[in-house]
């Protein structure tokens, strides 16, 4: 809607109550009528969430493929329910469509900026926050791990950590490198046996994270099969408690990581203090880590305890029981709305203002359609609630190795306390090859 051209013929007596009528009427509409983003996927998440995804998938796919402003949280929503199904190609194709909506540059015309102020950010097309386009290339990696192709995931760490670079060097955007994806590119590249390369990302995930405890081992071993002597020393002092294992130079073992999402990232509300922008809130998991069971076809033979190990599996290089936790979507989302909120507020304050100078205009000719033009115009200002809000609340990894064979391999919802909750993944079949890497991935949701 031309909204000077509007205001403009507030000066013609005549044409005049006509015209702002009509423009009340639609601004009331507008707001009546509009169904919002968390409204029209709430029925999809509920279904992903009780493990009904194909179901979803029918929920979300013609609002994925209409053409609209809202396209692109559609989309990114639609290729979490497709990776739940294990259509892993077809969330990676999802995926890869979306970031080329979200990577656009952004062009907003002047009528649409001018609707955005007097009525809502949800008139703007949605391009997604900056957290959630580097996390399109974290879910996509995951997709092509699970389909075995390593090279493909390698591409989306390396795009991941790439564009990190470019919200800070050229953005000027403060933003940490994602730990998340140097390991898993440290993962691969010792996959592929590009040692040197791994311990170099294994490197800069400590950096990041050097509470990350699982890493302690992992420089050890990399820096023992990139041929690094000093560095080997130099860990070994500062962990003594790591032992060198004598399966990290076995070429007949092979070795599970399981990739596993937790729970519900963070949810969109209106902010209590500035009602009109939003503010993410934590949705909370009572499922907040995962064990890995291990068995053969007819006994179990491992679990993810050093004491139920038994004669065809390794121990896990890890000495806990549960996956640990290297990436909170959770913490990095709601820091960088929270970093956001100064903007956030300061557009809205101009969207007060322009709204009170339409009225204004309206009011010179019409005291009273003024002040409804004042009250309507503010009715519609609500905070702009998209987002991809079917991500983890955070990304774990656990790894065992194990000796060739097939395994049936299961995972156990563990609380913050370590018991379970009786929220599970049911044993799949899992082929161990010597000298190769076997991703699984998993999601719980309560």
């Amino acid at each position: 809607m031309n909204w000077g051209r509007l205001v403009s013929r507030q000066r013609n007596p005549q044409k005049g109550p006509r015209w702002t009528w009509a423009f009340l009427f639609s601004v009331l509409f507008f707001q009546v009528g509009c169904a919002t983003y968390q409204g029209k996927v709430a029925d999809a998440r509920v279904l992903i969430g009780s493990g009904r995804s194909e179901k979803a998938i029918e929920v979300l796919t013609p609002l994925a493929q209409q053409e609209s402003k809202d396209q692109l949280v559609y989309m990114l929503d639609l290729a979490i329910a497709l990776q739940q199904a294990g259509r892993f190609q077809e969330s990676a194709k999802t995926l890869t469509a979306a970031e080329r909506i979200a990577d656009v540059q952004d062009y907003t015309s002047l009528s649409k900026e001018t609707a955005s102020l007097l009525l809502n950010e949800e008139m703007v097309q949605y391009k997604g926050d900056d957290y959630e386009k580097v996390l399109i290339n974290a879910i996509n990696a995951i997709n092509f791990l699970m389909l075995g192709n390593l090279e493909s995931a390698l591409v989306e760490v390396r795009r991941l950590n790439n564009k990190l670079h470019l919200y800070k060097t050229e953005a000027k955007r403060n933003y940490e490198q994602n730990p998340f994806a140097y390991y898993l590119g440290a993962i691969i590249w010792e996959a592929d046996r590009k040692y040197d390369d791994a311990y170099i990302a294994y490197k800069k995930a400590f950096e990041l994270v050097p509470n990350y405890t699982p890493l302690h081992e992992d420089l050890i071993r990399a820096a023992i099969k990139a041929q690094r002597p000093e560095e080997v020393e130099r860990w070994q002092k500062q962990f003594p408690e790591v032992k060198i294992r004598p399966e990290w130079r076995d070429p007949k073992l092979g070795e599970l990581v399981v990739v596993y999402q937790q729970g519900w990232g963070p949810r969109k509300r209106a902010h209590p203090q500035s009602p009109r922008v939003p503010k993410l809130y934590p949705v909370g998991s009572f499922t907040a880590q995962a064990k890995v069971v291990v068995e053969a076809s007819t006994e179990k033979v491992a679990e993810k305890t050093v004491e139920k190990v038994a004669e065809k599996a390794v121990a896990s290089p890890f000495a806990d029981v549960a996956t640990n936790s290297i990436y909170s979507v959770e913490e990095v989302a709601i820091q960088t709305l929270d970093d956001q909120y100064a903007a956030l507020v300061g557009k809205r304050v101009a969207g007060v203002v322009a709204k009170a100078v339409v009225a204004d205009q309206i009011r010179q000719k019409n005291a009273l359609l003024g002040d409804l033009a004042w009250l309507a115009l503010n009715i519609t200002d609500r905070a702009d609630l998209r987002q991809w809000s079917t991500l983890p609340e955070s990304f774990q990894i656990a790894r065992v190795y194990l000796k060739p064979g097939t395994y049936q391999v299961s995972l156990k919802g563990l609380s913050s306390s370590g018991a379970e909750t009786g929220e599970d993944m049911e044993p799949r079949p899992v082929e161990i090859k010597p000298g190769r890497k076997q991703f699984l991935g998993w999601r719980s949701f309560r």
